[in-house]
């Protein structure tokens, strides 16, 4: 290899991505510089580099978003070049051509590639220059509600809502008739200028039952560009990307070479260099259309790299210093299959929910032949509001799908997350679930199959309590009273001389509680399980479950007033869409929150009366907080009847 143009790389990002940078730097024979904010002082990738330089604040307007702050880092650890990674400024046009003025190498296209792709609406005006098929909608300058209206009308519902600046299911709304469209482009402006500093939104018809297919493509400096196989990232929620295989399962010969040259169409139309996606629907016809192109490194590049053996991280390093890409496009190798998975900590019964909170458990899998974890976390971990929720990607690689699929499979079986909601149990679901196994594939895989998928773990039986006993006995340390650690007088088993042993617990798990009284004969082995302080974690049902003993005399806490509404996570106040006094009905949404970038509405959970809002627009609000106290409509009518 040619020695790059640096020796110090400076790392804009955080998390999985960061880590994977320091390491490939670290191969490469580069010093690697990370950054944090507060928040993140205690993050596995701090330590992991080189050096470290801390940025300051916790949201990430105050850290990773200030670009002067990382040029600042970049100047004071004697950095030569910055990488974006992905997220963040990695598409941020303006950070990119501040890096060059600086005097630093970008890890990335050109300043003025990013803007070209960085507004949708100029890029489909390219793309369709270029020949790059398009979804028919509205990528207009004109962004009044009255606009967009028209707009809709002409195009027709259902539609979708983009935001023009970004990606990531951020403002982005399906709209399927005209009354929801107003509330809609309300809250999709809100979402996109929070998440890219810019308003403007796209219009366009949504298409019933696509599938997103991606091409990865590679550009150097010197006019080669080849396009490294498709990718079928179908399996979303919240139009998030939830599971990512490669090569795209079941396109013809014909297809993929068709979409490979579209993508390196639109990549030479704005003189592209590095590594970048381009993104399209394929309709259920065998149309495909352009969505968008992502001038970065992408979350699931992993599974392109498996089946191509190449290191796209160390293909960015090498291009930006200048190194020839020595492959053709019929040289690029396909070998089997790729999955992954994202690990997120999110509640799917919740709608998807973000998690926030410590996470006490966390068992990532073996390692071994086509098995890879790509992880930002580790046991013990604070997982904040601020960033995205992501724990882990899981990437398995087989000779073929069905391999592919087995190996992730029982990569998750030795995976364990506890001490805050995660979609563990929904990725095992997911890969279970027949229709996937038979690649019947599109974006609304999950909503279509919820009832297998999202459907609360079975009623705990007895069973599991035993289990659950079983595993909290054989957990507890030796009795420090008795000197001899064999003596049966040290067993914490209810031994006894002459009578049957037997044991009598009190054991809870969430709001449950049951009194487990049994002889020793009667307890199943313990089995596998997580002892993490007074709590034990077993599994069930193919989820991780936390119990613990409890006192049946010790007094409880009084839960909540039935229509109290609490927030459940780390969040800042959008809206208040009530007033005290008002009268309210189950299901109706009365806040509207902000966690890692996406809006979230909290609904009353009876019908009730406002008795009073404690929370204002712009609060910061804790976990646990009550936000809004609700009188239920019968108890407010006989106060009423009182006065």
């Amino acid at each position: 290899m040619r020695q790059p143009m640096f020796n110090t790389l400076l790392i804009a990002n955080r998390g999985e991505i960061a880590c994977r940078i320091i390491r490939t730097a670290r191969d490469m024979g580069i010093t690697s510089v990370a950054v944090y904010s507060d928040t993140d002082r205690d993050a596995p990738h701090v330590p992991l580099a080189d050096r470290a330089v801390a940025l300051g604040g916790s949201r990430p307007a105050d850290s990773y978003l200030d670009s002067d702050k990382l040029l600042a880092a970049a100047k004071t650890s004697g950095a030569q070049a910055v990488h974006p990674g992905y997220g963040f400024l990695a598409e941020n046009a303006d950070f990119a051509a501040a890096c060059e003025q600086a005097g630093l190498c970008f890890i990335g296209p050109s300043a003025a590639a990013i803007a070209a792709m960085g507004s949708k609406s100029s890029a489909k005006a390219l793309m369709a220059e270029a020949g790059v098929p398009l979804v028919p909608g509205y990528h207009g300058a004109a962004q009044d509600n009255a606009s967009l209206r028209t707009a809709a009308e002409q195009i027709g519902y259902p539609l979708l809502l983009k935001a023009s600046a970004g990606g990531g299911g951020k403002g982005m709304k399906v709209v399927n008739a005209s009354s929801e469209l107003d509330d809609a482009l309300d809250s999709a402006k809100r979402e996109a200028q929070s998440a890219f500093a810019d308003a403007q939104l796209l219009v366009e018809k949504y298409l019933q039952q696509p599938r997103h297919i991606e091409v990865q493509i590679l550009a150097d400096q010197y006019g080669n560009c080849c396009y490294l196989h498709d990718r079928d990232c179908s399996i979303q929620r919240r139009h998030q990307k939830v599971l990512e295989e490669a090569p795209a399962p079941g396109l013809s010969d014909a297809l993929r070479q068709h979409m490979g040259q579209a993508a390196v169409r639109a990549a030479r139309a704005i003189d592209y260099v590095g590594a970048g996606t381009v993104e399209f629907l394929l309709d259920s016809d065998g149309q495909f259309y352009f969505m968008e192109m992502n001038t970065r490194l992408q979350v699931e590049h992993p599974v392109t790299e498996a089946i191509t053996g190449l290191d796209l991280v160390a293909w960015q390093v090498r291009i930006a210093a200048g190194e020839p890409f020595p492959l053709q496009q019929a040289d690029i190798p396909c070998r089997g299959h790729a999955m992954e998975v994202r690990l997120y900590a999110e509640d799917p019964q919740q709608d998807f929910l973000p998690a926030s909170g410590e996470l006490h458990l966390y068992q990532e899998p073996s390692s071994g032949p086509g098995r890879r974890v790509d992880s930002g976390v580790v046991e013990g971990d604070s997982i904040s509001p601020w960033y995205d929720p992501m724990l882990a990607k899981l990437i398995a690689h087989g000779d073929n799908r069905e391999q592919a699929r087995l190996r992730l499979l029982a990569m998750l079986d030795e995976t364990a997350v506890g001490g805050l909601k995660s979609n563990l149990l929904l990725l095992k679901r997911i890969l279970t679930e027949p229709a996937f196994a038979a690649a019947e594939l599109d974006t609304g895989f999950i909503p279509r199959h919820s009832e297998q998928l999202l459907t609360p773990l079975p009623e705990l039986d007895e069973s599991f309590w035993a289990h659950a006993a079983s595993a909290l006995l054989d957990s507890l340390p030796p009795d420090v009273r008795d000197e001899d650690p064999n003596s049966p007088w040290s067993a914490r088993s209810s031994w006894q001389m002459g009578l049957p042993a037997q044991t009598d617990l009190h054991v809870q798990q969430g709001e449950q509680q049951t009194r487990a009284c049994f002889t020793l004969a009667e307890l199943p082995p313990a089995g596998h399980y997580y002892r993490r302080g007074e709590r034990v974690y077993l599994p069930w049902q193919g989820d991780w479950l936390a119990v613990h003993m409890v006192d049946p005399l010790a007094s409880r806490t009084h839960a909540q007033t039935v229509g109290d509404l609490s927030a459940p996570m780390n969040a800042s106040m959008v809206r208040v869409l009530v007033q005290a006094g008002d009268s309210v009905v189950a299901g109706q949404a009365l806040l509207v929150l902000e966690a890692m970038k996406m809006e979230h509405s909290l609904r009353a959970p009876v019908d009730g009366v406002v008795s009073a809002i404690l929370c204002q627009e712009g609060d910061l609000i804790n976990q646990g907080q009550t936000l809004i106290s609700l009188d239920e409509h019968a108890n407010a009518a006989s106060e009423h009847a009182t006065d």
